[in-house]
């Protein structure tokens, strides 16, 4: 064998795909939702100094002047007489009107008085005044109630470092230990120090704040004079696990309580709050504000539109493209506008294919998605997005990026682009029905059936047999699952609840451990939707 230690200089050859910089900004134009989008072009004001915006169209022509005498000259043809004798008073006007005469070389916005200035600081004092205060954090609030409390001086020192501690998202749990917050050499006098300041923040308001666990947390919010307080005591002592999993005939056996006197106990104990640090987080609901809207028209077409208004009119500087045409300008100057206009171009092109495509692509979904415009969610269609790129003529990812952050406002509500897309499955009689409908379907079984013998996932892939539809264990389970709908045993009840019988979800299954409770304290968020 020959060892060779030249180079392979052998030619190889392959296709590689480079994106142009133009395409690139093209698609992050495409994909950008519309807030995104006023944000990039005000960037893009402040950077670029060749582009403009305007609220009318630059290309229309100006207004003819009117005229009483075209040969006589005009204010800013007449001379500057400016002499020690006299006031001057018409020469001064002539300068303080010089902004409005000759737009280009002075600001075009309007002077303001200052009576009006001094109203509009009015304005913004009131507003400042006006705004609502900080509320206090939960340490703050903690603090306040031990400097109160008639306590030693190291009990409070200990006491201030476990309030640092908590962490109101967490809803105020105490996830350190004792231990931690001490010096290492700390003796048994102290430790018995720090149980102490412990003890002083459970003491507290709200109820349960410093506690270790779920448990602790309920445990603290048990008042003397609380109906079913035993009750309520041994079973969240000894079987929040049990009544996580409706094992009621064990905590029957093992308690004495009677299964109906447990669904009693429970009622009062959800009552109780497993975050009581919660009302301390500032929640943030995120404004929506949709891209697209969707009307019918006289003909009962559904058709898209999108606001004008609300992304301003942009054009290249005519100063700057004269400064470029008349030969003025040095090299530098030349290739800096000559830059800066072709990324002004750019940009003004791209929001303009952004608005043809997404047009295009939304109207495609609103034609294909129109039963469930007309009738309702159950009638949403198996639609793909190769099916609407086919239609539109563009690429899947053009697609992708299109409807991505896309929210469109419908007769039926304000909903995400992405939510037209769903997979589907064949009914017996050969026709496409979409993964949407089967859940529904689910829902409606459960919330139907009887709650003393609820249906199993067996039961459940029967029962959707019987209506033509076919679908795999494993698959209602996951379904189930994403529902939050709990298991069979989960759901059933040991006596007849009406108060319990509309939900498909038992009281006692619901809860029983942190995370189960956390769910609870986080049901109820949700997004402010912003419509025109």
């Amino acid at each position: 064998m020959r060892l060779s230690l030249g180079f392979d200089q052998r030619q190889v050859q392959k296709q590689v795909q480079t994106l142009a910089p133009r395409m690139i900004q093209s698609m992050e134009i495409l994909q950008l939702p519309i807030l995104a989008l006023q944000e990039r072009i005000e960037q893009e004001l402040n950077e670029n100094p060749v582009l403009e915006m305007t609220e009318e169209d630059p290309n229309l022509p100006d207004e003819p002047e009117d005229r009483a005498n075209p040969d006589s000259p005009t204010e800013d043809e007449k001379p500057l007489v400016v002499t020690e004798q006299g006031d001057n008073k018409d020469d001064f006007e002539r300068l303080l009107n010089l902004d409005r005469e000759v737009p280009d070389y002075f600001d075009e916005s309007p002077r303001r008085s200052a009576n009006r200035i001094d109203e509009e600081g009015d304005r913004q004092h009131d507003a400042m005044a006006n705004l609502t205060a900080r509320p206090p954090s939960l340490q703050d609030h903690l603090l306040d109630q031990l400097r109160e409390m008639e306590t030693d001086a190291e009990v409070a020192r200990i006491a201030e470092r476990i309030i640092s501690t908590l962490d109101a998202a967490d809803g105020g749990y105490f996830r350190s230990s004792l231990q931690d917050l001490l010096p290492p050499t700390a003796g048994p006098e102290t430790l018995a120090l720090a149980q102490c300041a412990l003890r002083c923040v459970h003491r507290m308001e709200p109820k349960g704040v410093g506690a270790r666990d779920l448990r602790e947390c309920l445990l603290l919010q048990l008042r003397p004079d609380m109906p079913f307080r035993d009750e309520m005591e041994a079973i969240i002592r000894g079987h929040l696990e049990d009544l996580r999993d409706n094992r009621l005939h064990v905590i029957e056996r093992a308690t004495g309580i009677s299964i109906p006197r447990i669904y009693e106990t429970w009622t009062r104990i959800r009552k109780l709050n497993p975050k009581p640090a919660s009302e301390f987080v500032d929640t943030f609901v995120p404004t929506i504000t949709p891209d697209l809207f969707v009307e019918r028209g006289e003909d009962g077409v559904y058709r898209i539109r999108m606001p004008d208004h609300r992304l301003p009119t942009l054009f290249i500087s005519d100063f700057y493209r004269k400064r470029l045409a008349d030969g003025t300008a040095t090299a530098e100057e030349k290739e800096f506008l000559k830059r800066k206009i072709n990324s002004a171009q750019w940009l003004i092109e791209s929001i303009e294919q952004r608005r043809n495509t997404l047009m295009k692509v939304a109207q495609s979904i609103v034609d294909y998605q129109s039963k469930f415009l007309e009738d309702g969610p159950e009638f949403i269609e198996p639609l793909k997005m190769q099916q609407i790129a086919e239609k539109v003529g563009v690429h899947v990812t053009t697609v992708s990026r299109a409807v991505d952050d896309k929210w469109i406002q419908t007769p039926r509500g304000i909903y995400p682009l992405k939510r037209f897309f769903v997979g589907g499955t064949r009914s017996d009689e050969g026709e496409d029905v979409a993964w949407d409908r089967i859940r529904i379907k689910l829902r409606e079984l459960v919330d139907h059936e009887d709650k003393r013998n609820p249906l199993s996932d067996d039961d459940l892939v029967r029962k959707l047999k019987e209506a033509g539809l076919n679908v795999a264990r494993r698959t209602i389970t996951k379904y189930r699952q994403k529902m939050n709908i709990p298991s069979s045993r989960q759901r059933k009840q040991w006596i007849d609840d009406p108060a319990s019988s509309a939900s498909p979800v038992s009281p006692i299954a619901a809860t029983g451990s942190q995370g189960d409770f956390e769910r609870q304290g986080d049901a109820n968020g949700g997004a402010e939707r912003e419509s025109p």
